[in-house]
């Protein structure tokens, strides 16, 4: 395995495991929000996601990681830069953006309703 192979494998796994602690998180938020369990750790979750999501922004809606991939391949798949199914790849903004709000509506009417 070249030099570039194996920087390609570490970025997916720390880009992998990264993401399950974001997915962790959200579901957290969740969580909080369907059984009014609203603690300190649920701001800093939300916090931490809304963090993301101006990170996102700033790389013109790219995780930087998948930046730093793209110096380790040309591949034009999904998933090149991390360990999930192409669908989930392409489409993991839109899901986890959806259950975050989601979340998040839940937290606010359990917090000020």
């Amino acid at each position: 395995m070249d030099r570039n192979s194996r920087m390609l494998v570490l970025i997916k796994i720390l880009h992998t495991i990264i993401w399950m602690i974001f997915v962790g998180i959200i579901f957290y938020i969740v969580y909080s929000g369907a059984t009014g369990e609203i603690t300190t750790f649920t701001w800093i979750a939300i916090a931490l996601i809304i963090g993301e999501g101006l990170v996102l922004a700033i790389f013109k809606m790219y995780c930087p990681l998948t930046v730093w991939a793209r110096k380790y391949s040309d591949s034009k798949a999904e998933n090149f830069d991390i360990y999930l199914p192409e669908w989930l790849a392409k489409y993991n903004k839109v899901i986890f953006t959806s259950i975050f709000l989601a979340g998040l509506i839940l937290v606010l009417w359990r917090q000020f309703f």
